[in-house]
């Protein structure tokens, strides 16, 4: 029979949150659910999130193929895990199970499946990781960039088959194409790799000369990157089909880049919002004035700041942050009151007016005398 050491121990429908008898429907339906929430994409850097994402796309792969999911079920029904023997460990009286001969039934399995062994299909190609650190500016307008990338890629002369131009690989004989050999062992059998084709199918007589068969070339390779606006620092964009090259005919893996973004001299950001901090003077805040405000585009923008601002004040200007494919953010205008380090002697002599006709803000707090 033909199965997956990890059958005995991993309950997938545990791993998708459904009952052994869901529908095939129902099975897709929570896969897709969990994928969504789960997906790399979506959960940047959570290391937890990508091995449970792996572990529900291995449980699915099972579950979801009806071949695979009916000899996942006749093996969980009758392995150890399932309780499907005596509690010696063994089989049941008689060898039987539940009064069936329990040789007989799994020699019909064996027979049935051997004979299914699919040949090994293409392989689809390893995803690879780069990072690119660029400007704040670029980051917020998007921009069209190129990252270097060293990694095996289909080769050019035999286009990945792996034999010289001219010639084909030809159906391994030890394994009839299948890319893998039967191991009985007791009850079951299990698949292993065949040796002579190294798990292929196929065997290459007349290797290409520039890949030595293997397919693919590790080279160093430039790939152009178009960044979205508005990507944030740490955000991983994910390039399909950019990543190492497949086998057998699969397809390449993707690309995921990972953004640096460099901070700005004058402008921060909170989310789709940018943010900036405006000195004012004591007799602005205190009056009130109209102050202009740069913005990242480079014309400025006019804010009133009413008669008795106090200092740390943020004002929000509309649509003047970061815009993205889903929204526009704005810009978020903080006043500070500059109050001068030194005086000249008009100031001063102004200030010390303005003293004595202000009264204290502390009189309240002050102790009666």
């Amino acid at each position: 029979m033909d199965v997956d050491r990890e059958w005995f121990d991993k309950d997938y429908y545990a791993t998708l949150g459904v009952a052994k008898d869901a529908s095939a429907k129902d099975i897709t339906s929570a896969y897709r659910k969990l994928a969504r929430q789960l997906h790399p994409d979506a959960n940047p850097g959570d290391t937890a999130a990508e091995e449970r994402f792996k572990e529900v796309s291995a449980a699915y792969e099972v579950v979801g193929d009806p071949d695979k999911r009916s000899r996942y079920d006749e093996v969980r029904a009758m392995g150890p895990m399932a309780g499907g023997f005596a509690p010696g460990g063994g089989p049941g009286p008689g060898g039987g199970f539940d009064g069936v001969d329990l040789g007989d039934l799994l020699g019909g399995m064996f027979s049935r499946n051997r004979s299914t062994r699919r040949p090994q299909g293409p392989q689809r190609g390893q995803d690879l990781e780069a990072a690119l650190t660029m400007p704040f500016e670029s980051a917020i307008a998007g921009a069209t960039t190129t990252v270097q990338v060293t990694s095996d890629v289909r080769c050019p002369d035999c286009s990945g088959s792996g034999a010289a131009p001219g010639t084909s690989p030809r159906p391994c004989g030890v394994c009839d194409g299948r890319g893998a050999v039967d191991e009985d062992q007791g009850f079951f059998s299990f698949s292993r790799p065949c040796q002579a084709c190294g798990g292929r199918g196929s065997v290459i007589e007349t290797p290409c000369p520039t890949c030595a068969g293997a397919g693919a070339v590790h080279r160093p390779r430039e790939i152009k990157v178009r960044i979205p606006r508005g990507v944030r620092d740490g955000q991983r964009i994910r390039v399909k089909g950019r990543g190492a090259a497949g086998l057998n005919g699969g397809p390449d893996g993707d690309l995921f880049v990972r953004v640096h973004v460099q901070p700005h001299a004058t402008f921060g950001r909170k989310g789709d919002h940018l943010s900036i901090t405006v000195p004012i003077t004591m007799a602005e805040a205190a009056l009130g004035a109209d102050v202009s405000v740069p913005t990242l585009e480079g014309d400025p923008v006019t804010i009133r700041v009413p008669a008795g601002t106090q200092s740390a004040k943020t004002f929000r200007v509309r649509d003047r942050g970061v815009k993205t494919s889903k929204s526009t953010g704005d810009l978020l205008v903080t006043v500070e009151v500059d109050v001068p380090a030194q005086l000249n002697d008009a100031q001063r002599e102004a200030l010390e007016a303005l003293a004595l006709a202000t009264p204290s803000p502390r009189a309240t707090t002050e102790p009666a005398r």
